[in-house]
């Protein structure tokens, strides 16, 4: 694909190639890595809830948070495997590095809980429900 900025690489670039890239990535993250799995089809049944009991700013609010979490932990997934390739053996450098990725996935999660968790007991204490 040639590089918009720099001019190198081979022409032909088209929008649905990058939409397939996308399905790639995204494909990969949630077949082999746990982490993103569990946390989409949680925030699946937690959006499906919404949806059901009508609640589009709920639905939206879930959704941006389950985007924010599972953003930061494909990211650090990618942050990872780049340091592990760049440095096999263990560096000091390299595991802060790793520790920081870990620790926006770290404030993610915690954002993605509270979130989770106070549209799981709005919905949970709603009559009818």
């Amino acid at each position: 694909m040639r590089h918009k900025f720099l001019g190198i690489g081979s022409s032909g670039y088209h929008p649905l190639r990058k939409i397939r890239t996308v399905w790639s990535g995204l494909r990969y993250a949630v077949r082999y890595d746990f982490s993103v799995t569990y946390k989409l089809v949680l925030s699946a049944l937690v959006l499906a809830a919404a949806f059901v009991f009508r609640e589009s700013l709920d639905f939206l609010l879930i959704l941006v948070a389950t985007g924010m979490v599972l953003f930061a932990e494909m990211m650090n997934s990618a942050v990872e495997a780049l340091c592990d390739f760049v440095e096999e053996g263990h560096n000091e450098k390299i595991g802060v590095i790793k520790d920081i990725a870990a620790a926006a996935v770290g404030v993610s999660i915690a954002v993605w809980c509270v979130v989770l968790g106070f549209e799981i007991a709005q919905m949970w204490s709603r009559p009818g429900a």
